[in-house]
C-alpha cells in the first residue's frame, strides 16, 4: 500500500470517487444544410446565458440577429455576444482568420451599442488554428481547378476553411499559441507553409512579409483574450453554476463525416464536434436543440431531393429573402424534407426513431441523387403570420403543419420563428 492510498478490507484499493458532472451545456445545431435561423435561436437563449461558445468552423458561417430593427451579421463571433452579460468563447475546433474577426467586430460595433466592450468579453482558445490569407487564395484556386477539370466545383465560401483544416490534419498548421510564442519561430514556420502552397500552386501570389507584419500587430490585441482552452472550459463546467450555450455553425447535412460528401464543410458540425471543439466530455452535454426551417434551403452544389427548380422555388427564395449571409449567393429552395431531418436526429440525439424501409436510410450524396421523393401535401395558408406571438394566433393550417412535423419526427417543437427580429418568436412551452 502506498503512503497516500487507502485499503478496503479485501485488500483492494479504495476507488477514487467519481467527480461531479458539473454544469451542463445547451447545444443549438442546424438539422438541414444550414441557414435555418440558428442565430436567432441562440440570441433568444443567450438572454439568459452566462457563456456562449463556438466549437467548429470559421467565418464560412453566417448568423443574422435583429435587435430593435438593427441587423447584425456574425461569422466568427458567437452571436450571443450581443448580450452584454455574456462571455463568448471561441474553442479550439474553430479556425480563425484574424483580419476577418476584427473586421466583423468593427462592422457590427458601428451598427449599435450591443457590441460595446466585446474585447473584454471574448475568450479565444490557444489551440485554435489560424486561417492565413494564402489559405483563402488557395481555396479560390482549388475551386477554379475543380471547375476546369471536372466541370463543377464544391461551391465553397472561399474563406480558406478547407485548406486550413487540411493543414491541421497534416500537422503543418499554425495555432494561436504559436503566434503568441516566439514570433521569429512562428515566421519561419509560416514561410515554410506558404512555400509548400506556392510549390503546389505556382500561380499563387503570397505577400509573406505583408501578412506577417499584420499578424505581428494582432499579437497585442488578442493576447488578453487567449486562454488555455481546456482549463478554461473545465473551470466553466466545474465552477459556480453557469448557463452555457453552444452555438453550432453550418449543419448536419454539411458535416464532413455525415453530410452529403463531398459537398460538405471541412469540420464536424454535428454534436460530436462540441466535445472535440471545446475540450469537454460528453457527460456535460445537456439539451440539444435542432433548428429546422419550415421548408428547405441549400447554398452551393450538391444533392437536394426536394428542391423546386421552378416558380415555387423562386417564390420561396424571394418571399423568404433567401440569400447567403456569408457568400451573398441565392439559396436553392424546396419543400421540407423529413427524411433528412430524421437522419440528423439519429446522429445528434435529438430523439430516437425508426426510418421506414421506403425512405432513404443513408442519405449520402449518391443515394440522394437517385432517390424518388414521396411528398405529403398539406393545406397551406394565405395570411401573414409575422404578427403572431402565440400558437393560437397562427392560422389553423399553420398549427396543423407544426403538429404534423412533431408527429413525424417524434420531437416537440418549442419555438416557432415568424420573422427576423428577437421578438418574432413563439414559445410553445
Amino acid at each position: 500500500m502506498s503512503e497516500t492510498g487507502s485499503q478496503e478490507p479485501n485488500g483492494g484499493p479504495t476507488p477514487t470517487p467519481a467527480p461531479a458532472v458539473g454544469n451542463k451545456v445547451t447545444v443549438v445545431l442546424g438539422a438541414q444544410w444550414g441557414d435555418e435561423g440558428k442565430g436567432k435561436v441562440v440570441d433568444l437563449l443567450a438572454q439568459d446565458a452566462d457563456m456562449v461558445c463556438r466549437c467548429q468552423g470559421g467565418n464560412n458561417a453566417g448568423h443574422t440577429v435583429v435587435v430593435d430593427t438593427v441587423e447584425y451579421d456574425f461569422h466568427l463571433l458567437p452571436s450571443g455576444i450581443i448580450n452584454p452579460k455574456v462571455t463568448a468563447f471561441i474553442g479550439n475546433g474553430v479556425v480563425i482568420h484574424l483580419p476577418g474577426l476584427f473586421e466583423e467586430a468593427a462592422k457590427n460595433e458601428r451598427k449599435g451599442k450591443s457590441l460595446e466592450g466585446w474585447e473584454k468579453r471574448l475568450i479565444i482558445s490557444d489551440r485554435a488554428h489560424i486561417v492565413f490569407d494564402f489559405h483563402q487564395a488557395v481555396d479560390g484556386v482549388q475551386e477554379q481547378q475543380r471547375q476546369e477539370q471536372a466541370g463543377k466545383n464544391l461551391g465553397t465560401t472561399k474563406k480558406g476553411i478547407g485548406p486550413v483544416y487540411s493543414a491541421k490534419a497534416e500537422r503543418s498548421g499554425l495555432r494561436v499559441c504559436d503566434l503568441l510564442a516566439d514570433f521569429t519561430q512562428f515566421s519561419e514556420r509560416y514561410k515554410a507553409l506558404a512555400q509548400q502552397y506556392k510549390a503546389m500552386y505556382p500561380t499563387l501570389e503570397i505577400d509573406k512579409d505583408g501578412e506577417l507584419d499584420k499578424l505581428k500587430n494582432y499579437v497585442a490585441h488578442i493576447k488578453p483574450m487567449v486562454r488555455d482552452g481546456v482549463h478554461y472550459m473545465y473551470e466553466a463546467l466545474h465552477g459556480p453554476p453557469k448557463k452555457i450555450l453552444v452555438e453550432g455553425a453550418n449543419a448536419a447535412l454539411l458535416d464532413i463525416d455525415f453530410g452529403t460528401y463531398p459537398f460538405v464543410t471541412s469540420s464536424n458540425c454535428t454534436v460530436g464536434g462540441v466535445c472535440t471543439g471545446l475540450g469537454m466530455p460528453p457527460q456535460n452535454i445537456g439539451e440539444v436543440y435542432g433548428v429546422v426551417k419550415a421548408y428547405t434551403t441549400r447554398v452551393g452544389i450538391g444533392a437536394f431531393p426536394s428542391e423546386q427548380s421552378n416558380e415555387i422555388g423562386e417564390l420561396l427564395q424571394t418571399r423568404g429573402k433567401e440569400v447567403g449571409v456569408t457568400t451573398g449567393r441565392k439559396r436553392r429552395c424546396g419543400w421540407l424534407d423529413l427524411v433528412l431531418i430524421k437522419y440528423a436526429h439519429m446522429i445528434n440525439g435529438f430523439t430516437l426513431y425508426l426510418i421506414s424501409q421506403k425512405n432513404a436510410k443513408h442519405p449520402n450524396q449518391e443515394v440522394l441523387q437517385r432517390v424518388e421523393v414521396q411528398y405529403e401535401t398539406l393545406p397551406g395558408w394565405n395570411s401573414d403570420t409575422s404578427a403572431a406571438r402565440s400558437f393560437d394566433e397562427l392560422p389553423e393550417n399553420a398549427q396543423k403543419y407544426v403538429r404534423f412535423i412533431e408527429e413525424h419526427l417524434g420531437v416537440p417543437v418549442k419555438w416557432i420563428g415568424v420573422g427576423k427580429s428577437r421578438e418574432s418568436m413563439i414559445q410553445l412551452f
